[in-house]
């Protein structure tokens, strides 16, 4: 039976994308690959999903595994009739470590990358990277763009890098693969949907705790940086069809808003959506960050990590020609953030108590 491999499942993306590529034919057969851990978690997502469409019964197999291990810790013959690899695995987190990061991302996607050789009818891998592996680089990014000498400003963003080299160079040896990078995603935008609070929602978080009248340190200038948001919907409906699509073969897609608002109009969306007034309170990049790391009470007060900081004064924007050109005529395009974000905080308020942390 033709069987498509998952990394990342029950995590946010993998989750929805996962009912997805089964619709596309009853015949093929999903092997999620779960960490013992999450195996709980992971057969009570698997439930949900067969219990709301039941053309899913007996499609979706949970195997405990690994990929930090080489093989992924499979059983002999499991990857014999994979025909597509779906690899979501990732510590998706700005404060990670560097060495936990370059387990995970760098070697995990190393062992991706050899169980995708000794697949004998393996006809795509489908990976998701980051807009982030630009790192510090300033101004207009392509899809083409890779590699760089600027530095990161984490190692998510290092180890991210380093694992989409890994790819693009077993691509260029022929391995047949398609590269996803998306922005920072967010819940859903016709629910608000999410699994975890951090990026954005640590902003939402703050301004949410004060009264009517909100203080907002903000950094460099609010006018001219943006905060690149796409909601989850669209990033799995994109990867879903562009993932079908022959023509998508050997390209690399940023997933991205190409207009993202601005940091000063993302702050008046935000108070909109809060029914806040925000009084910004300019600072400079070092002293809020260092504010965050070293003053008592500072981080566990805002809950905003100093790693976040920097992302509102980044410096690239994100080029999605190709992505836009290959959706074109399939009605998949970003929704401006100002059609959602009060979903965003409505869950929020509905749902104060999910966690900040990143699966790991």
């Amino acid at each position: 039976m033709a069987t498509v491999l998952f990394t990342g499942f029950p995590g946010f993306l993998g989750s929805e994308l996962l009912p997805r590529v089964l619709a596309r034919d009853a015949g093929l057969h999903a092997r999620c690959l779960v960490q013992p851990k999450f195996a709980a978690l992971a057969r009570r997502r698997a439930e949900e999903l067969t219990a709301s469409n039941t053309g899913l019964a007996g499609r979706v197999e949970l195997v405990e595994g690994d990929i930090t291990v080489h093989g992924l810790g499979l059983p002999a013959g499991a990857l014999d009739e994979v025909v597509e690899i779906f690899h979501l695995a990732a510590l998706y987190d700005l404060s990670v470590p560097r060495h936990p990061a370059f387990r995970v991302n760098v070697d995990g996607t190393r062992n991706v990358l050899d169980a995708a050789a000794a697949c004998p009818r393996l006809e795509r891998l489908q990976y998701v990277s980051t807009c982030y592996v630009s790192g510090r680089r300033a101004g207009s990014v392509t899809e083409r763009d890779l590699a760089h000498a600027s530095g990161f400003h984490n190692h998510y963003e290092e180890t991210k890098y380093e694992a989409e080299r890994l790819v693009q160079e077993r691509m260029r040896g022929g391995l047949p693969a398609t590269i996803y990078r998306p922005s920072v995603v967010v819940g859903d935008s016709t629910t608000g949907e999410t699994q975890k609070y951090d990026g954005p929602y640590t902003v939402i978080r703050w301004l949410l705790k004060q009264p009517w009248v909100a203080v907002m340190p903000v950094v460099g200038d609010t006018r001219a940086h943006t905060l690149n948001v796409v909601p989850r919907d669209f990033v799995v409906a994109a990867i879903a069809h562009l993932s079908a699509a022959s023509a998508s073969r050997g390209k690399v897609y940023q997933l991205a808003d190409p207009s993202p608002p601005s940091i000063d109009r993302l702050l008046d969306l935000l108070a909109d959506a809060t029914g806040r007034r925000v009084l910004r309170i300019p600072l400079p990049l070092t002293v809020a960050k260092t504010a965050i790391d070293r003053v008592p009470g500072v981080f566990r007060v805002m809950g905003i990590p100093s790693a976040a900081v920097d992302y509102f004064v980044h410096p690239a924007r994100y080029d999605t020609a190709q992505a836009q050109a290959d959706l074109a005529g399939s009605g998949i395009t970003v929704p401006p953030l100002e059609s959602y974000v009060r979903r965003l905080v409505d869950f929020v308020q509905a749902h104060p108590d999910l966690p900040a942390a990143a699966m790991a």
